[in-house]
């Protein structure tokens, strides 16, 4: 089956392989130097000119990111979190069930923030950090996060960043955007299987939050770093799913972070072009885009459950809308361990269904 969701992905036959080696308990230094070189490689890979640490945890991203959300915050401090579309919301959501103090700078889900909403929400003295997500999922559209870093500098707040959908697809210059928390998972573009997930965290940032108040037990940023130092983990990581990652992120660096984006880059290319042969009409415009998801709107006379059924019985699971646009959209995504000919296969399947 190939996989054209946005996560989990279809992994190679390598990383699928890394699940069957031997099983391990994780307070033996052998799985202290496996979680170590999965932090190692992952700095490598997005975070090349140091500076930062590697917070890794077992849980999907949305684990990593509610770690991030709730550990930012001084006692006294506000989150202003950007949100325009499913999961800048979800950001929002994690700091009201965390009772955090907590704005958001809302905008249409189809164009990018406004920066002078979001610049003027950062004037409030209290907020202390701002979280955008780079690649908003629920549409595809890629927001303009080294903007919004510029006026985090400008107005000295941290920079929280979601990449979960990003990372290894699309470009983050860490220094560049100036972000302080970056957000990553394995099952995305890293090519991973789920259920480990993590945070880059700037030094000094890092110096900063063990400071705040831990408002989890299993989800404190703080907590994680200091088993780290220690070479330990704080909780029972999933070994099996920390081996894959480490192979994951070990083809990943053979290939090249710039590579792997390139690559995403041109099947989204091949797949948007194929689209509009077929007379489907994506909802944004190609240059606000990101490289691995495309949101189309549905065919005329198409439900999606037609839509995906008929796909699905030829090989190929696609991915539906969110909140209002569920029933107006579809989503195709290009992550994973595939190729050119996959995605040719899936345009003859996918103009096969329309027509049916």
């Amino acid at each position: 089956m190939i996989l054209l969701n946005p996560g989990p992905v279809n992994v190679s036959p390598r990383v699928r392989a890394a699940l069957q080696r031997d099983d391990l308990c994780h307070r033996e230094a052998e799985c202290s130097a496996l979680l170590g070189r999965i932090r190692a490689r992952l700095l490598r890979a997005f975070a090349p000119r140091g500076g930062f640490v590697a917070i890794l945890m077992t849980g999907s991203g949305t684990a990593a990111l509610e770690a991030a959300v709730t550990s930012v915050l001084s006692e006294r401090g506000r989150l202003l979190v950007v949100a325009n579309g499913v999961y800048g919301e979800r950001m929002a959501a994690m700091a009201a069930a965390a009772r955090l103090p907590h704005s958001v700078a809302h905008g249409p889900w189809t164009v990018p923030p406004s920066l002078d909403q979001v610049e003027a929400a950062m004037r409030d003295p209290e907020v202390e950090a701002v979280a955008i997500v780079q690649h908003e999922t629920t549409t595809g559209l890629r927001n303009p996060v080294a903007e919004v870093g510029r006026l985090a500098r400008v107005h000295g707040k941290l920079l929280l960043v979601d990449a979960i959908s990003a990372l290894g697809g699309e470009a983050l210059d860490l220094e560049g955007v100036g972000a302080d928390l970056v957000v990553g998972t394995a099952a995305k573009c890293i090519q991973g299987v789920p259920g480990m997930s993590f945070v880059l965290v700037r030094e000094d940032a890092m110096a900063r939050l063990v400071t705040h108040p831990r408002r989890s037990l299993y989800l404190s940023l703080a907590a994680y770093h200091e088993a780290e130092v220690q070479g330990s983990t704080p909780f029972t990581p999933a070994v099996q799913v920390a081996y894959a990652l480490d192979e994951a992120l070990a083809e990943l660096l053979e290939e090249g972070v710039g590579a792997r984006i390139a690559r995403y880059a041109a099947a989204a290319a091949l797949l948007r072009a194929g689209f509009s042969r077929l007379g489907l009409s994506c909802l944004l415009p190609r240059e606000q885009c990101s490289n691995s998801v495309t949101a189309l709107w549905l065919p005329p006379g198409k439900s999606y459950a037609e839509l995906h059924d008929g796909l699905k019985a030829r090989g190929f699971v696609i991915y539906e809308g969110r909140g209002h646009l569920q029933r107006e959209i579809f989503r195709v995504a290009n992550m994973g361990h595939l190729t050119r000919h996959d995605f040719e296969r899936f345009l003859v399947a996918l103009e096969e269904v329309r027509r049916a």
